[in-house]
């Protein structure tokens, strides 16, 4: 088995690392099927895919509403005939200290970055269970792994994912159902993310360290790639992606 011919499922797809993923694997032959909010940004990624030559499909898609998940795994199969991966790619950062008790961005991280990936899992599961083989890929972040100041909510939504899909591995290896998991956890790439950081002092801070550091969301893409393309006997579940240049 290759990433050639593999149905693939995107969220958070119309920008930054779903859009790069989406790109690359449809390069290299898989038909990929967007999901994001923002219906101009995933008419012109699948305009541009097709351009090139690759197969895509997309649907206006909000990770939390599990329907829209379940809808969008449906169009995978109506369009390419199987789902094969789902990458829960989906995520907001609005860091800033718990003192601010920004609590109305607490909830939406948890929303978006835990029930998300929730709602995704859910959606592809009972296909997965059923044909014995499937893939669960999931962007989670350096702050699954480390705490960091100003990011303790944010940081417990992927520490939280990252434990999800251990353990859906785990249970997948015991009931024989074959499901492949990968935790990405990237440090500073340069996406969309630092644009829901309202809090100044965190905003500041953070710019600051991604125009030094930050690369571009094709260093994701690939490592995507990379684990969509291993033989299906063999799961490389865990990837840390940081720019050289950051300590």
């Amino acid at each position: 088995m290759s990433v050639e011919n593999k149905v693939v499922v995107i969220t958070g797809a119309s920008s930054g690392i779903g859009e790069a993923t989406a790109k690359l694997l449809a390069k290299n032959g898989a038909k990929v099927v967007l999901g994001a909010r923002r219906e101009n940004r995933l008419q012109e990624i699948s305009q541009d895919i097709e351009n090139a030559g690759g197969q895509a499909a997309y649907r206006v898609t909000d990770v939390t509403n599990p329907d829209d998940l379940k809808d969008l795994v449906a169009l995978a199969k109506k369009e390419f005939g199987a789902i094969d991966v789902i990458y829960n790619n989906a995520g907001i950062m609005p860091t800033s200290p718990i003192s601010a008790l920004k609590t109305d961005e607490w909830n939406m991280m948890i929303d978006v970055n835990l029930k998300g990936v929730l709602n995704g899992v859910a959606a592809v599961m009972p296909d997965f269970t059923t044909q014995k083989h499937g893939q669960i890929i999931t962007t989670s972040s350096v702050a699954g792994l480390k705490s960091f100041i100003g990011s303790g909510v944010y940081g417990a939504t992927k520490f939280a994912v990252r434990n999800l899909m251990e353990v859906i591995r785990m249970e997948s290896a015991k009931e024989q159902t074959n499901i492949r998991t990968a935790t990405i956890y990237p440090a500073a790439i340069n996406t969309e993310l630092l644009q829901h950081i309202s809090d100044k002092n965190s905003k500041e801070g953070m710019d600051k360290l991604y125009k030094s550091v930050g690369i571009t969301p094709d260093a994701i893409a690939r490592v995507v790639n990379f684990a969509i393309d291993q033989p299906e006997d063999v799961n490389v579940n865990e990837f840390t992606v940081y720019p050289t240049k950051q300590g």
